[in-house]
């Protein structure tokens, strides 16, 4: 390496001299890079690209008499970036301009004394600083090491304002490290907690604050670190491990604040995007791991308290900015996981008193008063709609999500009692039992938004009715009562008349993106017996009955959540082979400032530990070479908030194989480009997949990776779940089919044993 100040004209090389005349040997066409020293002067340098950087320092102190040792030095580029082994050549073949700063150890213990000695410094420029520089680990390891931790945490409990906002940014990004933050107190999640719930809180200070919580939230001893396929992850116990907090922690200082959970629903329908999509992503994490907690209901409840549900739908109606949408879906997916869990909790009114109290209620609004027959029986459950008197039995395949569905029915119905007494005045074998009328819905309903209990959900389109539940299972219980009176069924045409309703269903949320309410209201309250029962008979001539039986039902649900997993882990595998991709340029960005990228192919892929993106630019397309020795750079998986979908366009004169996109005169978005979106850096990376398969691959794929991801993006990978699952279910039925096997609609258990003297006897 050659120095010279840039008053000077002579150049040394250390593997190239003068030849007498002025001009150099062949050493001088190095790239030449200005290094700007910390008291202003500039230098011309050229570096031996084949040096690590602790060779360049040393040689650099050297040629500019520092007396220093090097260590405590070390070079960065105009956005601050630290110049490393892995990007060194490339920051001499660009000719970047550097600086010589302090090493980020030397940095890191400067800095943890300004904040522990901040009543006579600026700390705001300290802690302006310490964001960008506590990402390196170097600097890291150094701050933690000098009791940085405690001290931004005092910060962050005594500032307010612009100062507070760069201290919560600061821990925010020291939180993306896997490690150095596991003594963050009760207290301190307190305080940031207390901060959120602050409506005078600035947006700037909500957003590093939010995150903060949501990382608090996913550090789960039960689930370190993104699970993916194959993945063999057991809980974190180890001293000093993050991952020791998750959502009871968090949600025992969320309970001190009382407006806190009210404060995050309503920020969701902030004008700044950026504040509701954090906003967002807490309540989806929350959500996610609440799920797996024992106080999952106490969270829920008070989430349906606030309405969270329909501050989502009117983010759906208002949507305009593709940023909200894969929080819109992973909500969504969400939903899916807490309807399934709702369906499978069983109802048990001795032992939870809101079950009591949900029966309490539907027996109210009957206004009926309980009968005792010959056998001094109580007959009280059954003039409902019952089948018998044991409540418990009767929602065994609809769980608390029945029970809660009936109770909204019978409440939002006002002459549910006069229904109920029109019913009772039919002859028995006449009457529409509506309590097992409103279970089938429950059923029907289940069925028709795939609720299966998977990880994921392969909607790829905003569902609203979906996310008003109840209000669709009302209608369609009264859709329910109002076939079985206009068909004059009677006690054996019950499947008949829940074949309507399914087939009601279908067509009242048809499009459901896309339909205004009032249509999905009027198909269930003026459409007429004849013109459903003529549709029925129709559909009933491509369809099998067989489909429709409950055991069968069933087995498309398991069926379901394996092929889930199966496309799953094939997504994933595509991730760990790679691909070629364009890289883009952002939508929204002017076309006279868009220019060709000098490296306009990028190569992508997995690494084995799923934890890094590795990837190289290139002019040219090139075999890239098993491993990662072939891609230099990797973007951090953990960085990745969302996979944003159409929102990049082509660089201007690239040119194409045939096989690739055609070239657009303009910046349209592309329907294969995609971007990886950080909540706090922006966008990591603007692409665009060379065909559909392999879009649907990697953005399908990187969701599945995420954390708080739960949704797929393309309708390819949900098309392929559900054919595996259909084929899966007609190879199943062919067994039995060609056995002639009959299915039965149902199983009825017996009673169970009086007492534990009874064994199972071997059958062979």
């Amino acid at each position: 390496m050659s120095t010279t100040a840039s008053s000077s004209t002579a150049v040394r090389s250390p593997t190239g001299t003068s030849n007498g005349n002025g001009t150099q040997s062949k050493s001088a066409l190095v790239p030449t890079n200005n290094v700007t020293t910390g008291d202003g002067l500039t230098v011309r340098t050229r570096i031996d690209p084949t040096l690590t950087v602790d060779d360049v320092m040393k040689q650099l102190c050297l040629n500019l008499k520092i007396k220093e040792s090097p260590s405590n030095f070390a070079l960065r580029d105009d956005l601050d970036e630290l110049v490393t082994n892995d990007n060194l050549r490339k920051k001499i073949r660009n000719k970047v301009n550097l600086k010589l700063v302090n090493a980020p150890a030397r940095e890191a213990r400067e800095t943890a004394d300004k904040l522990r000695n901040r009543g006579t410094r600026d700390i705001r420029l300290t802690l302006f600083s310490l964001q960008k520089f506590i990402r390196e680990e170097a600097f890291a390891r150094e701050f933690l090491d000098h009791n940085g931790l405690n001290e931004l945490v005092d910060v962050i409990s005594s500032t307010s304002g612009n100062t507070l906002a760069y201290a919560l940014t600061a821990m925010q990004n020291l939180m993306e490290l896997d490690y150095g933050w596991a003594t963050l107190s009760d207290d301190f999640i307190l305080t940031v907690v207390k901060i959120l719930s602050s409506s005078q809180s600035l947006i700037n200070v909500c957003r590093p604050a939010t995150a903060i919580l949501k990382k608090l939230v996913e550090a789960d001893p039960s689930v370190p670190g993104p699970q993916a396929a194959g993945s063999s992850r057991t809980p974190s116990t180890q001293p000093g491990s993050i991952y020791r907090y998750g959502f009871q922690v968090v949600f025992e200082q969320m309970r001190k604040e009382s407006g806190f959970l009210e404060t995050v629903v309503n920020r969701l329908g902030s004008a700044d995007t950026a504040m509701a999509q954090h906003s967002m992503m807490l309540i989806n994490s929350l959500l996610a791991h609440a799920l797996d907690d024992d106080r999952w209901e106490e969270f829920i409840s008070e989430l349906e308290r606030l309405n969270v549900r329909r501050a989502v739908v009117r983010l759906m109606s208002l949507h305009t900015i593709e940023d909200l949408t894969s929080c819109i879906l992973d909500f969504q997916a969400n939903i899916v996981r807490l309807t399934y869990r709702k369906k499978t909790s069983y109802v048990d009114p001795e032992f939870v008193e809101s079950h009591a109290a949900a029966f309490d209620a539907i027996w109210k609004c009957s206004k009926l008063e309980p009968d005792i027959n010959e056998d001094g029986e109580e007959f009280k459950w059954r003039k409902l709609g019952f089948e018998t008197e044991d409540v418990i039995q009767e929602f065994n395949h609809v769980g608390v999500l029945g029970l809660e569905c009936l109770r909204k029915f019978v409440e939002s119905e006002p002459d549910f009692s006069k229904i109920i007494l029109e019913q009772l005045s039919r002859p028995e074998e006449r009457r529409c039992p509506i309590a097992r009328a409103s279970n089938e819905v429950v059923e029907l309903l289940s069925e028709h938004w795939a609720i299966f209990g998977s990880e994921y959900s392969t909607s790829t389109t905003f569902q609203p009715f979906f996310l008003d539940f109840q209000k669709v299972h009302s209608l369609a219980t009264r859709f329910f009562i109002r076939m079985w009176s206009e068909s004059g069924a009677a006690n054996g045409d019950f499947t008949r008349v829940a074949a309507l309703v399914h087939s009601q269903v279908k067509v009242a949320l048809r499009r459901e993106n896309v339909r205004p309410w009032h249509e999905v209201e009027h198909d269930f309250l003026e459409c007429e017996y004849r013109a459903v029962r003529d549709r029925q008979m129709k559909e009933l001539e491509l369809e099998d009955d067989l489909l429709s039986k409950v055991p069968v039902r069933n087995l498309r649900a398991k069926l379901y959540k394996e092929s889930f997993e199966f496309v799953r882990q094939q997504r994933i595998q595509c991730l760990l082979q790679g691909a070629w991709f364009v890289n883009a340029i952002p939508a929204s960005s002017p076309r006279e400032t868009a220019r060709r990228p000098s490296r306009p192919w990028r190569f992508m892929r997995l690494d084995s530990g799923q934890k890094y993106l590795h990837y190289v630019d290139s002019a040219v397309k090139f075999p890239v070479r098993a491993g990662l020795e072939d891609l230099p750079d990797r973007i951090d998986i953990s960085l990745i908030s969302e996979i944003a979908t159409g929102t990049c366009a082509p660089p201007p004169n690239v040119l194409r194989e045939q096989s690739d996109i055609p070239p657009s005169s303009t910046l349209m978005p592309s329907p294969l480009s995609f971007s990886l979106l950080s909540a706090h850096e922006g966008s990591l990376a603007d692409l665009i997949a060379p065909d559909q398969s392999r879009w649907a691959d990697w953005t399908d794929g990187l969701n599945m990776l995420r954390r708080d991801g739960g949704h797929v993006s393309s309708k390819e990978t949900a098309g392929f779940v559900q054919t595996l699952t259909e084929i899966g279910l007609k190879i199943k039925l062919l067994d039995l089919s060609g056995e002639m096997v009959e299915i039965p609609s149902g199983l009825v258990a017996g009673p169970p044993p009086t007492n534990n003297d009874y064994f199972f006897s071997d059958l062979m």
